[in-house]
């Protein structure tokens, strides 16, 4: 695996992308890979669910217990992504958590970077991905991305982040817009209304095995989740995406998948 930044040799060709490496961001070393993560602007403090509860082998679990027709749902998330996909593409993971989806955009793509604010999952990935020279990870804030303008070719950000990272949302899609070149595609994706259940399902799975907190059925419903322990996993609707196409300027397509999840995909001026 290539480090974004190796200790005291500076970045390599390709990680000369980033910016603002020296006063804002830091390398660290990780003892059990002997490889360098990534840290920009401080967010490794950053506090969230995802960060304290919900990360690494934890979160790994989630997608191991998923039932039957949630892990076809999974399975066709990626497959449409990787029909996007060209071999001449440098790719950007927002919320690449453990490497699950890196995995498998790797073969198809030149180079892709995965961003997470996890540290437990970014080292996970470093594991979980091997010694790949083609990925590069940091800890970074999806809001607040350590790269030049106009980087990447493709640009993703699915299983419902756009509600799980709980950021702002248009700021969300204005930097994965800002850093994706001119005439690259963006993605986003989000639950059909259809999937509820399934959903659900897999959410009380997680609970029963003590991942999440016990789900709070009265406040549960019209495609959100809330747990007693404050977790809360929320929906984006057609109408959420058309609204955040508005607000930075893009022509959208909005399309469902596999009868699971809402996709939205926009070409970057």
């Amino acid at each position: 695996m290539q480090p974004i930044a190796e200790q005291g040799t500076g970045l390599d060709a390709l990680g000369r992308r980033l910016y603002r490496v020296t006063s804002n961001s830091s390398p660290e070393s990780d003892r059990k890979t002997s490889k360098t993560l990534f840290y920009y602007g401080g967010d490794r403090t950053m506090p969230s669910y995802y960060i304290d509860k919900l990360a690494a082998e934890r979160l790994r679990a989630c997608y191991d217990l998923a039932p039957p027709r949630t892990k076809a749902y999974l399975e066709a998330e990626i497959d449409f992504v990787l029909s996007r996909t060209l071999p001449s593409m440098l790719a950007l993971e927002l919320g690449c958590g453990y490497g699950r989806v890196l995995e498998r955009l790797l073969p198809r793509v030149r180079m892709a970077f995965g961003i997470d604010t996890s540290q437990s999952s970014l080292r996970m990935a470093q594991e979980y991905l091997g010694s790949k020279r083609s990925v590069c990870l940091a800890c970074m804030n999806s809001v607040r991305l350590g790269f030049r303008d106009h980087t990447f070719d493709l640009t993703i950000c699915i299983q419902n982040g756009v509600c799980a990272f709980a950021v702002d949302q248009c700021q969300l899609f204005r930097e994965a817009m800002r850093v994706t070149r001119s005439g690259g595609l963006v993605m986003f994706s989000s639950y059909t209304p259809q999937f509820w259940k399934h959903r659900l399902e897999w959410f009380e799975i997680q609970s029963a095995h003590h991942l999440i907190g016990e789900i709070d059925h009265e406040a549960t419903g019209n495609g959100l989740i809330v747990c007693t322990d404050g977790f809360r996993a929320t929906t984006a609707d057609k109408a959420t995406f058309q609204k955040l196409a508005a607000s930075v300027g893009v022509t959208p397509r909005i399309m469902e998948v596999d009868d699971s999840s809402l996709f939205f995909e926009f070409v970057a001026p």
